[in-house]
């Protein structure tokens, strides 16, 4: 997961939940919701490299509406097609242990996605501004 600044301008990683039993999970979000504030939810979605809706994403559109279900804010999906390779060549140089990669990676893929979601939504105020 990831956060932005109060001034919705820099993403930056917060925090890795580890996927467990689906009602540990959504309640372990809905927790970060709730401490954080939090005013719009930004799901990155794997689509398949043709664009295409594949088995992983459906897994997804299937947690999300479930997570919809315990609290009112609103979500908005990303394409998160090749975030993680990005951030695996962002961590490169700070890797330590194989399982330690893995949380930084999917930290860093977080931030990633919530910074392209900023970058476009700012770049969109200023040309109709």
């Amino acid at each position: 997961m990831a956060l932005s600044d109060p001034l919705n301008m820099l993403a930056s990683p917060l925090t890795i939940i580890e996927r467990s039993y689906e009602p540990h999970d959504i309640e372990a979000v809905v927790s970060l919701i709730d401490r954080w504030q939090v005013g719009l939810i930004i799901v990155g979605l794997p689509r398949t490299m043709n664009g295409s809706v594949g088995q992983q994403a459906e897994k997804v559109n299937t947690f999300v509406r479930e997570l919809s279900g315990h609290t009112n804010v609103p979500v908005e999906f990303r394409d998160e097609r090749l975030t993680t390779v990005s951030a695996r060549r962002l961590m490169q140089s700070a890797r330590t242990k194989k399982t330690r990669q893995k949380t930084r990676d999917d930290a860093v893929a977080a931030a990633l996605i919530l910074q392209g979601y900023l970058d476009e939504t700012y770049r969109e105020q200023g040309v109709n501004s």
